[in-house]
């Protein structure tokens, strides 16, 4: 049984040829997008601003240790590619950065010793 690992992924593109209408409603969706909405979840988050030339998806991917942050890439590209592909969102290619959780040092620098009451 393999060691499973937690993943967080940002994947990153570029709007491409989106039609008036989809441009439409990303806009009206714009607020519900911004910078407080960025959370790493399983069903992904998307953020945009109104200019409307990049965007990125915040995932947490859960798979085997042993596929690597390579398998988590492209599991997080594949779902943010058919939620844009579902809406008829025109993109550039995708382009990832993954983070293991489970490898991730922690550095906590000041808090030596003991809490003083």
């Amino acid at each position: 049984m393999s060691t499973q690992h937690t993943y967080r992924v940002i994947v990153r593109g570029t709007w491409d040829g989106l039609t008036d209408e989809a441009r439409a409603r990303l806009l009206s969706e714009v607020d519900a997008h911004g910078l407080t909405a960025m959370q790493f979840s399983e069903e992904g988050s998307l953020a945009y601003d109104r200019v409307l030339k990049h965007f990125s998806f915040r995932y947490v991917v859960v798979s085997d240790a042993e596929d690597g942050e390579e398998l988590a890439a492209a599991i997080a590209e594949d779902r943010a590619e058919t939620y844009l592909d579902e809406r008829g969102y025109g993109h550039g290619a995708l382009r990832s950065t993954v983070t293991d959780m489970d490898t991730m040092k922690i550095n906590y620098k000041g808090r030596r010793g003991s809490a003083t009451a």
